[in-house]
Parts: C-alpha cells; sequence; structure tokens
C-alpha cells in the first residue's frame, strides 16, 4: 500500500512539473474576456460557407457579427486541429485515433517524436510532459494523401517546424492553474461520461453488450473522441485535481450540461461546444442522407449536400440563440466564436482557409478582417482575453492576435 502511495504522488508531481512548465508571456491587444463560447463545426472550406444559400444563419451572421476572411486551419484530419485550437501544437498526433486510455506504460508521441499519423493503427499515447511535436509541411504528400498533387497545409505556402519545446498541456491547465474554469461540452456524449467511449449515439457507445441482432457497425457515431481533445492528456484520464478531469467534460443535456449551465448562468469561463456528427456538418454515413456527408469534395459549393448544410447552420442558430439568452451573456465581457477545424480534404490548389465568426456583447461589430490568422491565432487571442501565457505555437512571431475582431472599440 505504502509503494502505491508513493507511486501515485511520483505520477502527480510529474503532472503538477509538467503543469508549470515555463510558457511565453501574455499576450496582448484584446479587452479582458469573462466567457468564451468555441463551437467547432467540421470539414468544409470558407468558400463552401460564404454566400451558401442552405447557411443563411450563419452568413447573416458573419455580416452582423464579425469575420475573418483570411484564416486557416492548421494540417489535417480533425484531431490535429482540435489539439491546436486548444494546446498550441499537435502534440505529434496526425491521425484520428481514439486515445490509448489510461496506458501508464505508452511512450508518448512527444517523447518519442514519432508522431501517430493515419498509417498508425494503435491509439494515441496519453499526452503529457515536454517533447517535440510533428512538423506541419505546406503540402502534404505522405499522411492523408500519397504522392502530387497533395493535400494543402495552412495556405499552401506556409510550414511549421517541429517544435522541440513542446509542453504536453492545453489552456484547460492554463484556466485551473489560474483559478478560472473551463468545460467541453459534447452533444451526445453518454451519461455515464467521456471515460473509456471511442464513439457513441448519445446511449450506445464502442464498450456497449448490444441486443442481438445488431453490431457495433449500426451505431451512429454522433459522438467521437477525435472531437474532444481534451480526453487525450494524461492529466485529464488520471484526474488528480478533480478541476482538470472527467468532470468538466459533459454533454449537452443533463445535470451539469450545456443548456442546464446556460440555463442558470453558471457557465465556465471558457466553454468548448462540439455538436454532433449531423450537426456539425461532419455527416456519418449510416445516419440517413440528411446526414450524409458530401458526395463530392471539392472545395466548392457543387457536390456539397445541402441538407447537411442546413442542418449545420440550424445548430448554430441554436447555440448562439441559446447562449445569448443566458444570464452569463449579459454581464461581463463575452465572445462567441463559431470555426470550422478543416476544410473538405479537397486536394491542391485549394488550401485550407476556413470560415472563423466572433461575435461579442460589446465592441465593434460588422468587421471583416483581411488578415491571415490560424487555430493558433485563436489560441493566443482567447489566452490574451483571459491574461494567460501564451502556448507552444501560439507563441510564435506568426501567431497573431485578432484584436480587430475582439477589439472594444
Amino acid at each position: 500500500m505504502t509503494k502505491q502511495i508513493a507511486t501515485l504522488a511520483l505520477v502527480a508531481a510529474g503532472l503538477i512539473s509538467s503543469a508549470i512548465a515555463a510558457e511565453g508571456n501574455a499576450p496582448k491587444g484584446v479587452p479582458h474576456l469573462d466567457h468564451v463560447f468555441v463551437i467547432m463545426m467540421e470539414n468544409h472550406g470558407y468558400q463552401q460557407l460564404i454566400n451558401n444559400p442552405s447557411a443563411p444563419f450563419t452568413n447573416q451572421l458573419a455580416k452582423t457579427a464579425n469575420s475573418a476572411d483570411n484564416y486557416f486551419a492548421i494540417a489535417h484530419p480533425s484531431l490535429t486541429n482540435y489539439l491546436e485550437t486548444v494546446g498550441g501544437s499537435n502534440f505529434g498526433v496526425l491521425s484520428d485515433n481514439p486515445p490509448d486510455w489510461h496506458d501508464a506504460s505508452c511512450l508518448t508521441n512527444l517523447a518519442t517524436g514519432t508522431p501517430n499519423d493515419e498509417a498508425t493503427t494503435t491509439g494515441v499515447c496519453p499526452i503529457y510532459g515536454e517533447g517535440t511535436d510533428a512538423a506541419t509541411p505546406a503540402i502534404d504528400f505522405s499522411n492523408e494523401t500519397s504522392g502530387p498533387p497533395g493535400e494543402i497545409n495552412i495556405d499552401g505556402t506556409m510550414s511549421i517546424a517541429a517544435n522541440k519545446d513542446t509542453h504536453g498541456k492545453t489552456i484547460a491547465d492554463q484556466l485551473v492553474a489560474a483559478g478560472m474554469t473551463w468545460k467541453s461540452y459534447q452533444e451526445d456524449l453518454p451519461l455515464g461520461g467521456a471515460d473509456y467511449v471511442n464513439y457513441s449515439d448519445g446511449t450506445y457507445t464502442n464498450n456497449s453488450v448490444l441486443p442481438t441482432g445488431f453490431t457495433q457497425s449500426q451505431i451512429v457515431q454522433l459522438y467521437a473522441s477525435k472531437h474532444n481533445p481534451f480526453v487525450y492528456f494524461r492529466a485529464v484520464q488520471d484526474g488528480f485535481d478533480p478541476d482538470l478531469s472527467f468532470r468538466q467534460v459533459k454533454p449537452f443535456d443533463g445535470t451539469g450540461g450545456l443548456f442546464e449551465d446556460l440555463g442558470s448562468g453558471r457557465v465556465p469561463n471558457f466553454s468548448f461546444i462540439a455538436p454532433n456528427q449531423c450537426n456539425d456538418q461532419h455527416g456519418r454515413s449510416n445516419a440517413g442522407p440528411i446526414c450524409a456527408g458530401d458526395p463530392s469534395d471539392n472545395g466548392t459549393q457543387v457536390g456539397l449536400n445541402p441538407a447537411l448544410i442546413y442542418q449545420g447552420d440550424v445548430t448554430v442558430k441554436r447555440l448562439v440563440t441559446s447562449i445569448k439568452a443566458s444570464p452569463a451573456w449579459k454581464n461581463g465581457n463575452n465572445a462567441i466564436v463559431i470555426v470550422w477545424d478543416e476544410n473538405d480534404y479537397s486536394l491542391s490548389p485549394i488550401t485550407n482557409q476556413v470560415l472563423l465568426i466572433v461575435d461579442t456583447n460589446y465592441g465593434r461589430h460588422g468587421v471583416s478582417s483581411p488578415y491571415f490568422y490560424d487555430h493558433y491565432s485563436l489560441l493566443k487571442t482567447i489566452e490574451a482575453g483571459f491574461g494567460l501565457p501564451c502556448l507552444n505555437h501560439a507563441c510564435d512571431k506568426a501567431s497573431r492576435v485578432m484584436s480587430d475582431l475582439f477589439a472594444a472599440h
């Protein structure tokens, strides 16, 4: 028993050491923010959404709020962009693989320097500590594609070298260390929680014993761990600190869920909101024609599933309206960010440009920003609003604070 306690103490000490590792200076350039709501949508490029008649609310909001007209996702696939948005790094993860849950013997990709890519069949080792993440080439010829013309990362010109001083943490770690709060709200997460759950339809999961005659392939993967980046981190999986644990990962419904919190006004400082894979415009092939993925991925509006686009548009409207109806929206400086994780996987010369909309309860509106921004810029901007240090690639000189979109005047 004494040996077990000593081992736990050493593990906890290691996590604490990682949590206080040095970061950059706190960015400046935006007003103090009290609440930030990030709504992450899926797999559609900028040109596929702007002026799309199937997305009327999205387009109206882009005009009446503030929009980034030169904003880029980093790389592919989805999980990579989710990690980059909340942690400023891919942490060596270039796949959508689920977590290798609670595997203490598994060496994190930061430690090995070898990416978990699309050719890797194993889960992602719990992320922690320090090490080297994976480089982002301007054009990918080997991970998501094989050979030319390749798939463009960012704008097809910019590349990002691997960072040898990557810290295995996210903005959640930073918020907790600063005495602030966070939650990851995941639609159709089962009420039992996120631990060991790779996918779920809200009731059945990858761990469920199904009724006779049913198979796992029939479960519509509405919730997916790949859209819940925080569960990939050792600190959250181990949960030594209850404020940095699965307790902060909730579904939309139920006790402590998104809509209950919005109704009461007891929302965290940072809310990461992921609709299910029908409502986020990702699509699922076994969920019927309305939720079916786009027939053609060519970077244009031709070949899209208009029903899927409209379903996502209605979801954005429902979420934005619910946030603005919350008592929390009326107090302090608050911002809603709607952003798409990446484009539709179309090949070169289609870039990884995506739409980002910022709506605030203060300051300027109707701004269309021409400045180059990306997911690292978004993280840096949120950190500036909360007075937090920049983290990982958010500290890069190329990562610019989005001062014009969050301006007070």
